[in-house]
């Protein structure tokens, strides 16, 4: 008798969809700052901007968004952005995607809270600092 080992797979779970005309939360989360890419380099005097990873924001973990940015020089900047843990913010010009934007702007014009404010140390980051938008957002008023 042949006996064929078969490996133990677990059920998947099942898929939960969502109703007719509701986004979910985190998905739009990620849009948002995937459509924001061409206003990131525009406020960053950059040639273009590349979203490499977006992370929205839950119970137990911060909002998240690292972002290349290409200078007209062809030089590359590689910026990750820290935000709340699950608020989303009540006013748009509070929202990830303009502080992220405010930021760079900032950051651009060399104002007071450029580009050394608020970083904080980020294990995932590619040079292990991050721009932490709340607390940037908190000591620019």
């Amino acid at each position: 008798m042949d006996t064929a080992l078969c490996p133990v797979v677990p059920p998947l779970p099942a898929v939960v969809r969502l109703p007719v005309g509701q986004v979910d939360a985190a998905q739009e989360f990620v849009n948002r700052l995937r459509a924001a890419a061409a206003q990131f380099a525009l406020a960053a005097g950059a040639e273009s901007a590349v979203i490499r990873e977006v992370v929205p924001p839950a119970r137990h973990r911060r909002a998240r968004c690292r972002i290349v940015l290409r200078t007209r020089d062809g030089d590359e900047l590689d910026l990750t952005f820290l935000g709340p843990v699950s608020r989303p913010a009540t006013r748009p010009e509070r929202s990830f995607e303009a502080l992220v934007q405010q930021w760079l702007r900032a950051a651009h014009d060399s104002a007071p809270g450029g580009r050394g404010a608020c970083l904080v140390a980020d294990d995932e980051s590619p040079d292990g600092r991050a721009v932490d938008l709340t607390a940037w957002s908190a000591a620019a008023g």
